[in-house]
Parts: structure tokens; sequence; C-alpha cells
């Protein structure tokens, strides 16, 4: 998951209150160090995208950029308390104005240059993000597919960054409207306009506080993304502001804070100081946001409350900087531009960034960012044809239904692509070729160059081309079990009326062996029972997930499955898991062979007690040490030499514990069946085989190729049924 941040809102003064509990108290003039304050986070942020080993936290400047956000938003508000709906409608306009034009030339323009130069396997997934970035709901889109592992394993979206402007977004749309309550709230009751504000907005940053800890702990994925787990950080912010109006501060030049400057300078140079550690110490495994986001906007909110002022030995002086004050000017415009660069430019120049390519992203955002914020920010700003209330409200809607709009093309595209993809796999499986897909490495020998031009399904068509366990592939229930709670789901294939019942047991690798065994079901009268669950492996072995809490749930869910699996009378029970979570206690995935070994051995003995047939599918080759992160990509980008997305099948073919702890029982009920002849050559393991792509991710069997296996698994089948 790529973490970002998003820089917003130069401040000015925005009229006279409504109330005299906040005349005149709110900041008035231009803040250098909160420009400065900016910059850092800003820069923060790029040091992170381009050389993430540097600043190996820099995904915190989202976090000062959300105090930032939070702090200059309330002060205007509490300037010109919202009194009517009126009011709030003018504010979001001039949110509008602020924000989405430029936003929507990255789009547009990201659209466009994702058409032209990025995969034909992203074209889809990125017009769909630009849709939820135009809506302000792009963190919610990236939260919902957290939970699936396997989207991990797709390409980085050049829109994904729009989380944070999600976040912020719905924050304006939700917070003058939080603020107009609690003043007509305070107004009916006669209290205090200021304290009705400052204990409504306590209450929702502790209780945005305290839901950040729990999804963090039960939910770190999704929590990362999702708004209520950031609301507290912008109300940090906001509640900043109620405290220097309640104090009333004057916020100026010439103006003295609450503190001497000496003990000011020390508390922003702490901010700063605490802000650099977060930077430096937290990463990508740092379970965050949670109370570990304390840190930095602690550290940001003490900058900004110290307010230091230009003496010699105060951080003013160097955030006033004139090129910190230009960095922090654009960095709105910056941080829209960068992340596009980053994900695209491999598609112009042909490989991994390198050196060069970072600083011409560098330059090329820093160009960017300055032309987007002097002629497309400004002008809906301060320009001479600044439109009023309807007129912004008018342009915005045009423009989002324009990129929309323009978000259809290469979903279109894509649909038509992928329909005349799934034709000619049709026309190929159907054609009874036993050279096409995994036929091709029985008979090397005779199918040799049959197909070598050939790529089924076209990896647009390939990204997407997964078995019937998944609902948005069959249209009907989704057969997967996931985390937080992993409850037992069930899905019935097949025979209403079956010869044999059959069930499939595991985690992802288990569900790509559903298509040939559906082919083998219609063809001998066969019921198909799936047990499956993502990334959890049915052997009993405490696996570390995400949390205690996932790991917990993961065994249970391996328990109700291994009692199911027993007292179903089965005929026949299919097993694979894919070996990706690590053992409790173990350092790392090789560590837990053994343990893993010997859980395999306890269930298969368990079940083998029981009288059940199990034929345990060794697990399949992927590209894990190859560095390919999804075939059907790398097929895309290497159309004209596909040995870039091949390897060595001694790196390509996992260890194997179930191999192992089956070999070691001595019992007419446990069976092995290894197919990966089947999809590795003895040497050498291919993205396409047969003409057939292998893989719709990094590791995952194609249904078109697993349906090219139907002969060889139906034979492992009606063997071990023959031994009952």
């Amino acid at each position: 998951m790529t973490q970002s941040a998003d820089p917003v809102l130069e401040y000015r003064p925005s009229g006279l209150p409504v109330s005299s509990a906040v005349q005149n108290r709110g900041p008035r003039k231009f803040r250098a160090d909160i420009q400065g304050l900016r910059a850092i986070a800003v820069a923060l942020v790029l040091i992170f995208h381009l050389w993430p080993d540097h600043v190996t936290g820099g995904f915190i400047g989202v976090d000062v950029f959300f105090v930032i956000s939070g702090y200059l938003i309330t002060s205007h508000l509490l300037q010109r308390p919202p009194a009517t709906f009126h009011d709030v409608a003018d504010f979001w306009a001039r949110r509008l104005r602020r924000l989405l034009p430029a936003a929507l030339l990255v789009l547009f323009a990201t659209l466009v240059a994702s058409r032209l130069f990025g995969l034909e396997t992203q074209w889809t997934n990125t017009a769909i993000e630009a849709i939820a970035a135009t809506l302000y709901l792009e963190n919610w889109w990236l939260a919902r597919n957290s939970v699936d592992y396997l989207a991990a394993e797709n390409a980085l979206s050049p829109i994904q960054h729009f989380w944070s402007l999600s976040v912020e977004e719905q924050f304006y749309a939700f917070w003058p409207l939080l603020i107009l309550g609690l003043v007509l709230l305070a107004r009916r009751r006669g209290h205090s306009v200021l304290g009705s504000i400052g204990a409504g907005l306590v209450s929702v940053v502790v209780a945005s506080l305290g839901y950040s800890i729990y999804a963090t702990w039960k939910e770190p994925a999704s929590a990362y993304f999702v708004t209520p787990t950031r609301i507290w950080e912008l109300g940090a912010g906001a509640l900043l502001a109620v405290w220097i109006v309640a104090r009333g501060v004057k916020r100026s030049a010439s103006s003295s804070t609450v503190l001497p400057a000496g003990a000011s300078a020390m508390l922003a140079w702490m901010g700063l100081a605490a802000i650099a550690l977060t930077g430096l110490t937290f990463s990508s495994v740092t379970p965050f946001p949670s109370w570990r986001a304390l840190l930095p906007i602690v550290g940001t909110v003490m900058v900004i409350g110290a307010n230091a002022g230009t003496a010699w030995f105060s951080p003013t002086r160097v955030l006033q900087w004139r090129p910190m004050q230009w960095l922090g000017d654009i960095s709105y415009s910056v941080y829209l531009w960068h992340w596009p660069l980053i994900v695209l430019l491999p598609g112009v120049s042909g490989g991994s960034l390198g050196w060069l390519d970072r600083a011409v992203i560098l330059a090329a955002s820093l160009t960017l960012g300055t032309l987007s914020k002097n002629y497309v920010e400004d002008v809906f700003r301060f320009g001479r044809r600044v439109p009023g209330i309807r007129g912004t409200y008018a342009l915005a809607v045009s423009g989002m239904a324009l990129v929309i709009g323009l978000s259809g093309v290469p979903m279109l595209e894509a649909s038509w692509r992928e329909s005349a993809a799934r034709q000619e796999a049709h026309r190929a499986i159907s054609s009874g070729d036993r050279c096409f897909g995994a036929g091709a490495l029985k008979t090397p020998e005779v199918c040799a160059g049959r197909y070598d031009r050939t790529i089924v399904p076209a990896p647009a068509q390939a990204a997407v081309d997964k078995s019937d366990a998944y609902a948005a592939v069959s249209g009907g229930k989704d057969c997967w079990s996931y985390s937080p709670n992993f409850p037992t789901i069930t899905c019935e294939f097949g025979d209403p009326r079956p010869s044999v019942s059959v069930a499939l047991v595991g985690n992802s690798h288990a569900g790509q062996w559903l298509t040939p065994l559906q082919e083998i079901a219609r063809k001998r009268g066969w019921r198909i029972t799936t047990y499956l669950a993502s990334r959890c492996a049915v052997v009993p072995v405490k696996q570390r997930l995400a949390t205690a809490a996932y790991s917990d749930a993961c065994r249970r869910w391996v328990d109700e499955v291994s009692q199911s699996v027993k007292s179903n009378n089965f005929d026949l029970v299919f097993l694979a898991n894919r070996m990706s979570v690590r053992a409790a206690g173990a350092d790392s995935v090789e560590a837990s062979i053994a343990a893993y070994r010997n859980g395999y051995q306890d269930l298969l003995t368990e079940w083998s007690d029981a009288d059940v047939q199990v034929v345990g599918l060794r697990d399949t080759p992927a590209p894990v040490e190859g560095g390919i992160r999804s075939i059907p990509d790398c097929v895309a980008a290497q159309r004209e030499d596909l040995t870039q997305c091949s390897g060595p099948r001694e790196l390509w073919e996992p260890d194997e514990p179930l191999v192992d702890a089956a070999s070691a029982i001595n019992s007419s009920g446990v069976h092995l069946a290894n197919l990966n002849d089947r999809i590795c050559a003895p040497d050498l393991c291919s993205a396409v085989v047969g003409g057939a792509v292998v893989y719709f991710d990094g590791s995952h069997l194609t249904a078109t190729y697993a349906r090219t296996l139907t002969p060889f698994l139906d034979q492992a089948a009606i063997k071990a049924l023959r031994q009952r």
C-alpha cells in the first residue's frame, strides 16, 4: 500500500466575525513558519516516494498537512462562524475554487497519459480510481480493496495518492456543518459560542483517536485510509485554533506569543525534532495511524502553536528562507503531479526508476507544480473573473462530469478488448488442441513453436481471469473468508445429486484449482464444496497475520473447517495452501517450514483417522524470488521479449512442507498430486506456456491455464478414488 500527503490551504483572512466571542481573535497575518512547515511536509513525501530507503517514515508528511489544514480551516471558521446554510455553501465554494481545478487537471492528464504510456492491464483500475478521486471517495475505495491481499500484487495506481485529498475534502464537507450545529445549539441554550465549539470538537477528536487506535489494531490495512481514523489529526489543529482564539492571541509579525521568545523557539525546535524523528524511525511496518501518529501530530501542533518569532535562534529563520517559502507555496500542485510521474515514467523510459529518472521526476514535479499554482490555482482563486457561489458549483459539476466521462473511455476500450480476448480464449480451449496451455509441456517436441506468437488471454483479461470462487467473476457469491473474523463460508458447484462429493480446502492457492475441478465435475457428475480463505492456510499452526486478533480468528477458522471436513463425509478432499505467512515464533517464512510440516502431519493424521480421503496438491511455482510483481503487467510491458517474465524453476518452486508431511504418514487415505511439471519446464518457469498466460497476478494461476490442467488433475483424482 503507498502513503502520501495532501498540502492544502494558504491562509488568508476571511472577513468579520458574527459573534463577539471570537471577534478579532483569530490569526490575522500570513504565517511564514506554517508555509515552511508545509515545505518540510511535502519534502518528506517526495523523498519517501523517490528514495524510500532514505526517509522510511516520510509518509507522515500527510499527518503534518492534516494538522495544518485543520488549524487554518478552523481559524477561518472561527473568524466567521457559519450561522446559516448559505454560509456553509459559501465556504464549500471557496474550497472548491481552491482545490478542484488543479485536481481535475491532474486527473485529466493522468487518464490520458495512462492510456498512452500505462499498461493495458491497469486501464480499468486507473479509470475507476479516477472516478473515485473526482468524487473525493478514493480513500474509501482503497480501504475497500485493502482487505483483498491479491490487490497488493497489482501495479501501483497513478491516482492512489488522492486518498488524502479525499479525507480532507470530506473533512471540509463535515466540519462547517458541525460548527454550524454547535453555533446554533449554543445560541439556543444561551451558552458561549466558542465554549460550545471547543467542547464539541474535543468530543469528535477523542472519539476519532479512540477509533483510530481500535481500527489500526483490528483492521490495519483499511484503517490507514478511512476518514474516521484521520479526523482527529485535522481536529488536533482545529483545537489549537480554538485554544488560540480563547487566549485572545494576536497573530501578526509584531505580536507577542503566550511564551517568551526563547521558550517559543525551543518549543518549535522540539516540534520539528518530533517530526524529524518520526520521519527517520517509522516505516511501512509501523502500525499507523493509531496512537503512534501522536508524535508527528503533537510535533506539528507545537510548531504552529509556538508561533516562534524571527530571533536568530528561532527555526522560523530557516522556515522563512525563500526556497522553503516557494516550495510551501506550490506544495499542493507538487503533490498532485509527483505521484503520476513516478508511476507512469517507467512506461516511457522502459524500465525501473534510476537516479536520473528520479531527478527528472523531481524537476518535473516542481516545474508542473509552479505552473499549476500560477496558472490554475491562482486564476480560479484570485483572477479577474472569480465565479460566485452558483458559478463555482456549476463549473465544479461540469469539470467533474468531464473527468468522469473521460474515465469511461478506457473502461469501454478495456471491456471491448476483454470480450475479444475471452472469445479467443474460448476458441483456443474448445479446439481441443493438446499443445495449448499445459499440454505443451507434456510433449514439447511435438508442440515446439505452435503458439510462440499467441498470448491468451490478453494481458488485461488475464489479470481478471480467475475462478468462480470470486464473486466479481461468477457474478454470484464470494466464496472467500477474510480477516478480521474469518467466518466459515462455503460455496457449492456441480451436480446437485452427485455421484462423488468433493471438498476443496485451503487458501488462495486452493481457489485456483476450482476451475479444473468444475470441468471434472461436469464430466463426472461431481459436487464440489469449497472452504477457502484469503492468506490463512488450512493447517493447525498459529500464523502471524497483521494482528493477533487476525491470527486467532484464522486459527479458529482452521479448526472449524477441519471439523466440518470430518463430519460431512466427503468422498475426496483436495488440500492446497500457499505458505506466505510466518508461523508464530519464526523470523521468516523459510524458518516456518518445520512448524508447517508438523502441523500438516497432525492435520493429515486426524483426517486419516476419520477415514477422510485427502489429495494434497503441491503448491505451484511463483515468481516470488524473481521480483515480478504481476505476470500480466510484465507480459503487457515485454510482449516482444517474454523471457524477461520468466525465471529459474529452482527459485520459483516453493518449499512444500505438505509433501514432506504426507510422505511421512503411512496411510492409504493420504495422496499427493504434483502438477508442477505441467506448469514449468524442467529448468524454467515461463509467463506464457503453450500460448496461455499462466498467472493472473504474481502467483495465482489464470482460470484459462488452470483449465488446461484438467486432464492431469482428473488422473490424480481418479487414482485416489480407486484406492479408497
